[in-house]
């Protein structure tokens, strides 16, 4: 069983104590988390030249608060991914969100909460709430992520979400992993079981067309090196700073509370793979495109570059509200909305060849 620790990472700009919680197992894997915006600090994978930290991250409490870009490592929502024009209609009511990206609304204020945890065997819950009106949605949010490490290098994330009135939730996680543990990720290479995406416009948001993989740089059916496509790449790399910024529909996706598998990462350098299983539809491809542009340092105070790390965010399609084709992301009042993840990592010659 999983054993965890518990210790004073620093504190928030208004006085705010941060713990970070460190979950470890008899098999070497380790997972730091933070009561701040209930972020993945660290998760440290034994490999034969010894353990590798596979996620992008900073040191300090301040860095973190600085960081208002890249939301290393947190969990997001109340809805995360955009939402066009930052704002959406719900029973005939239009309600006007935050626009915190251009003239949309992304992701909004979960990654800057404060969590109260509970530690038991190898599990954290956190929790929280959003009053009604945060960010502009409607409703009072109570907030339930529980964290599980478990003996055979599996790391769950576990989502609940409730509201007191009719609103929209989308939720995911966004740590940026690199499984080498620094410099580029484009020679890392990924498999996504997703056969179509949602084609992007210029503001990274979807058309409302879902278009084939196959014969475009946006096939990873087969699994490819990160990078292999992006030069000469094609417009919809262009548009979105020269790498990935899509949203790839889950094929075989399952009924009910199981679990599907959606990607796939190995690096040959670190002989390290992570397999990706949610219940949620989507997973969204993000290749750092924008990482230099990061005003907080990394690890080890180094400045963070382009391609540094990946994103797998696994969610409801962006900008659901704006496209009733797409799978609802209504939540009613009394109601619970729930999602499920899974992170396996396997090294050595359990890595696997994509």
């Amino acid at each position: 069983m999983a054993k965890i620790e518990t210790r004073l990472f620093g504190f928030t700009h208004s006085g705010t104590p941060v713990n970070e919680y460190i979950l470890s197992n008899p098999g070497g894997l380790t997972v730091s988390v933070l009561d701040y915006g209930a972020i993945i600090k660290n998760i440290i994978v034994p490999a034969k030249r010894g353990p590798v930290d596979v996620v992008l991250g900073h040191d300090t409490m301040q860095e973190y608060e600085l960081d208002t870009a890249t939301y290393c490592g947190a969990f997001v929502g109340r809805y995360a991914n955009r939402i066009e024009g930052a704002a959406f209609t719900l029973n005939g009511k239009t309600y006007q969100l935050e626009a915190n990206n251009g003239r949309n609304h992304l992701h909004g204020c979960f990654a800057r909460k404060s969590y109260e945890v509970k530690a038991f065997g190898d599990t954290l819950l956190l929790e929280a709430e959003s009053p009604d009106g945060e960010d502009g949605f409607p409703g009072n949010m109570k907030i339930a992520v529980r964290y599980t490490l478990t003996p055979d290098n599996a790391f769950r994330m576990d989502y609940r979400v409730s509201s007191d009135a009719d609103t929209i939730v989308n939720l995911t996680n966004h740590t940026y992993f690199n499984l080498n543990g620094g410099g580029s990720v484009l020679n890392q290479r990924l498999k996504l079981f997703a056969s179509t995406y949602l084609e992007s416009n210029e503001e990274t948001c979807p058309t409302g067309r879902i278009l084939p993989v196959a014969g475009t740089p946006m096939d990873f059916t087969k699994g490819k090196a990160i990078g292999r496509d992006l030069n000469p790449g094609s417009d919809q790399t262009r548009i979105v700073g020269g790498g990935y910024d899509h949203c790839f529909v889950i094929d075989r996706p399952r009924a009910g509370a199981r679990q599907s598998i959606c990607a796939w990462a190995t690096c040959d350098e670190s002989s390290i793979s992570m397999k990706v299983y949610t219940t949620q539809p989507g997973v969204h491809l993000y290749t750092g495109n924008y990482l230099q542009d990061c005003p907080s340092p990394g690890k080890g105070l180094h400045p963070m570059q382009k391609y540094d790390g990946f994103a797998l965010e696994t969610e409801h399609f962006p900008c659901s509200p704006s496209h009733p084709e797409f799978p609802s992301t209504v939540l009613r009042a009394g109601k619970v909305f729930r999602v499920s993840n899974t992170l396996r990592f396997f090294t050595g010659k359990q890595c696997g060849v994509i």
